[in-house]
């Protein structure tokens, strides 16, 4: 018996879904040079052809899932948002998306050259929003927006970034709802404090 069309779309789409499950926890173990297309395909069950048929193989792959990180981030990320609680929204989903969240911290272990322009140019329109709140006053004129944004995203990252460091500070686990609730809390607080 044949499967019909739209059948086959969706055998597709799990089959895919599958894959980029694989390659979160694969690329977040082991980086983008350490992981290995075979070890993703046998996390995922299927044949590694596949991979390379969907994505266009292990680069491609990559960029899917940074595709499906900017997705989820939009969701979180309004920039209408006063900056204390756009801060605690990237502590809050570091927490609870943390393969994602070492995927930048193994490109950083890296430092493979000069970023992504995509990245970069992300980056530039972030301090560029940080500049537009400094002249409206959500932190003061006498920081460096630029360094902002570093100290930011050090911030958001620093559960999953030194997890031993919120053990040891918090006697907690750092992939807990609790402690993730709890920082992007305090995290907003301090940011708010900027104010003034």
């Amino acid at each position: 018996m044949r499967r019909a069309p739209e059948e086959k779309q969706r055998d597709a789409e799990r089959t895919k879904q599958r894959i980029v499950r694989a390659a979160v926890a694969e690329f977040a173990a082991k980086g983008f040079a350490g992981a290995r297309v075979g070890e993703i395909a046998a996390r995922a069950g299927v044949n590694k052809q596949l991979i390379s048929y969907y994505f266009g193989g292990k680069e491609g792959l990559y960029q899917e899932l940074t595709r499906q990180w900017q997705v989820r981030e939009s969701a979180f990320a309004d920039p209408a948002q006063p900056l204390g609680e756009l801060a605690a929204g990237y502590v809050r989903a570091n927490a609870e998306h943390r393969d994602f969240g070492k995927l930048m911290l193994w490109e950083g272990l890296a430092d493979a050259g000069p970023p992504d322009p995509a990245f970069a140019e992300s980056m530039r329109r972030g301090v560029e929003d940080l500049r537009r709140r400094q002249e409206a006053g959500e932190f003061p004129a006498d920081l460096d927006p630029a360094a902002l944004m570093v100290a930011l995203f050090a911030m958001a990252a620093a559960g999953v970034s030194f997890p031993q460091l919120v053990r040891a500070v918090y006697d907690t686990d750092p992939a807990s709802p609790d402690f993730a609730a709890h920082y992007a809390e305090q995290i907003n607080r301090l940011v708010s404090h900027l104010r003034g």
